[in-house]
């Protein structure tokens, strides 16, 4: 079987560092206990490592000739190959509702929205390892008053704790990025509520930062206008907390300016 060529609009960068490989398969061994989906798995290159491990695994891949390659290079994972599209995938079917560790060599092009899936499962997904552009790796990472700081950051780090493990150069990729790649890990926090309006607060946290070098204040506008277009926000807008950029607010701050919000529009 000959390989598979890298689709562009895919995102397919295929890694061929087998020590990379079997160094991103090994983050998952924070979690021993749970089965392992892995995300576009392409040629297989993570996934021989992973099917050393004695846990129940399962990947995920559109690409009918990647597809089609793993069936032909490794007939034991038959079972486990999913032919599918995962931002579509109803993921509490995937082991029959238990949790799992979910891992890959994401593609680039639709990381952040595996994150947001990620996210929207988040009790079904307590462990989320993987490889991603090491630019947004910076911002899930990130603290707050520092360029990186932004969406994912917060809505990331309110129900995960993130670890940036290791950096991986172009050249170990075929065909290499234009960008260095970064290995993370995000484990599941002791959160089991914001204690606030969880869809306002994710709803907040992206209107603010649509254009970080306004004032919140600035920011915030077209969303209370959306929410509540006759309403008076003058008082609530003389915080002086609005006076800050986005990114100058702790995860804390966020959470407490969506109460805020909430309690008014409840009036």
């Amino acid at each position: 079987m000959r390989t598979v060529k890298p689709k562009k609009f895919l995102g397919q960068h295929f890694l061929t560092d087998l020590d990379v490989a079997q160094r991103i398969a090994d983050t998952v061994d924070a979690c021993p206990e749970l089965p392992v989906l892995e995300v576009g798995p392409g040629m297989g290159v993570m996934t021989q490592f992973l099917m050393t491990k004695p846990r129940p695994l399962k990947v995920v891949e559109l690409d009918f000739e990647s597809v089609e390659y793993l069936r032909c290079t490794w007939p034991q994972l038959e079972a486990g190959i999913i032919e599918d599209d995962f931002l579509k995938m109803h993921l509490d079917r995937t082991f029959d509702g238990q949790p799992f560790v979910l891992t890959g060599n994401y593609p680039y092009n639709i990381s952040s929205q595996i994150f947001f899936k990620m996210l929207d499962n988040k009790d079904l997904i307590p462990c989320c390892t993987g490889m991603i552009q090491k630019e947004v790796a910076d911002r899930i990472c990130a603290a707050p008053g520092t360029k990186a700081y932004g969406i994912l950051s917060v809505l990331i780090q309110a129900w995960y704790t993130p670890e940036y493990l290791f950096t991986v150069e172009p050249h170990v990729f075929n065909p290499p990025p234009k960008v260095r790649s970064a290995v993370i890990r995000l484990t599941r926090n002791a959160t089991r509520s914001l204690g606030c309006d969880e869809a306002l607060f994710r709803r907040v946290v992206k209107t603010t930062f649509n254009q970080r070098r306004k004032t919140l204040r600035n920011n915030i506008r077209p969303l209370l206008n959306e929410l509540a277009p006759a309403a008076d926000f003058s008082t609530f807008l003389a915080d002086p907390l609005f006076n800050l950029r986005p990114e100058q607010l702790s995860l804390a701050q966020f959470i407490h300016l969506t109460r805020q919000l909430s309690d008014l529009l409840a009036k």
